[in-house]
């Protein structure tokens, strides 16, 4: 699956400039203020980070459908700086770990360590007890140290010894992986890649967004130092709980159902396709699509919100087949077939 894919959607709300307040829609009054402040959390960013409005509002997605994110991107497109300016908008806890060869399972987990003292064992915690985990380029360490993130990603918990330790909540995984270096790497396995809610595209940012970012760092803008770029918490847990409530009480049609459903069996019967999209990813497909519905100020789903979350929900879960590869054709190219061959519910 080495296919280079693009950003996944358009924001709910059209996307504010870095320092221009006026720009920032806001709900009318009387409306969500909860809403509001979830939609406020990209202008936060946006003083930070320039030209991924589009990531920022899958990481939300994942957080308001507790799913996972595989974000691919080639360095220094501002990755790690993303991920923390929205812990910081949100007030969040974040850690990273950079995957290496020799990482092992309890670099990420946490171990066993003998107090001298007291002569007993006792628990350190590892880099995933945190909000936001940021795995930066996960496919460059061994499957046994991946598979230490599966318990943590699936049951919100890691065992150690024996005994299970629950994470903080909300928790997610934010894991990246070079899209164009793959030598010495370790490609997860389908059924990890089937763990993450959404693989997402950070690309190369465009001439007036690159000349923006350039400028920042002239004025002397400094990525360590996210205090000084003006980012302040404009939500928190509480009111992100607040918002999955809402979410998950988004309305769904049974056409709407049947439609999901149409797309995920027709990636299964796709000629290209040697693995199709399991029941998991349309479980994954109705979540994102009610997250995406609430955010853009709606109560149901709607076909036009399934295929905004079509291609980031499923590009991660099929597999070209081998003929497929070789004659150049592309992941998004074919769901986007799909999405064009089914029927869509009036």
């Amino acid at each position: 699956m080495n296919d280079q894919t693009t950003a996944a959607w358009p924001a709910p709300r059209p996307a504010p400039g870095p320092a221009d307040d006026a720009a920032v829609p806001r709900e009318p009054a009387g409306a969500d203020p909860v809403r509001q402040a979830l939609l406020d959390v990209r202008h936060e960013v946006a003083k930070a980070v320039v030209g991924q409005d589009a990531t920022v509002t899958g990481l939300l997605i994942a957080l308001l459908s507790r799913g996972h994110v595989l974000i691919e991107g080639v360095p220094g497109v501002a990755k790690t700086l993303l991920v923390r300016s929205l812990s910081a908008a949100l007030s969040l806890d974040t850690k990273r770990i950079q995957f290496t060869p020799d990482l092992m399972p309890g670099d990420v987990t946490g171990s066993l360590i003998y107090d001298s003292h007291t002569s007993e064992f006792s628990f350190r915690e590892g880099p995933v007890f945190t909000n936001i985990l940021l795995a930066d380029e996960i496919n460059r360490t061994p499957p046994k140290t991946q598979a230490s993130l599966l318990e943590a990603m699936e049951e919100r918990q890691v065992s150690v010894d024996g005994v299970s330790r629950e994470l903080p909540g909300p928790f997610i995984v934010a894991a990246t992986q070079n899209p164009v270096e793959y030598e010495g790497t370790y490609p997860l396995p389908e059924a990890q890649l089937d763990r993450f809610l959404l693989k997402l595209t950070m690309p190369l940012p465009g001439r007036q967004d690159e000349i923006e970012v350039i400028r920042r760092h002239a004025a002397g803008f400094d990525p360590r130092q996210l205090a000084a770029a003006g980012i302040r918490p404009v939500a928190g847990p509480a009111e992100l709980e607040r918002a999955r409530q809402a979410v998950a009480a988004v309305e769904i049609g049974p056409e709407v159902l049947g439609y999901i459903v149409d797309i995920v069996r027709a990636t299964r019967a796709a000629p290209s396709f040697q693995l199709g999209v399991s029941p998991r990813g349309a479980a994954a497909l109705l979540n994102g699509s009610r997250a995406w519905a609430w955010l853009s100020g709606r109560s149901f789903v709607t076909p036009d919100d399934v295929k905004a979350l079509a291609l980031p929900c499923l590009r991660h879960r099929v597999a070209l087949r081998p003929e497929a590869q070789m004659d150049g054709v592309q992941v998004d190219g074919v769901l986007g077939s799909i999405l064009a061959s089914v029927p869509v519910p009036r």
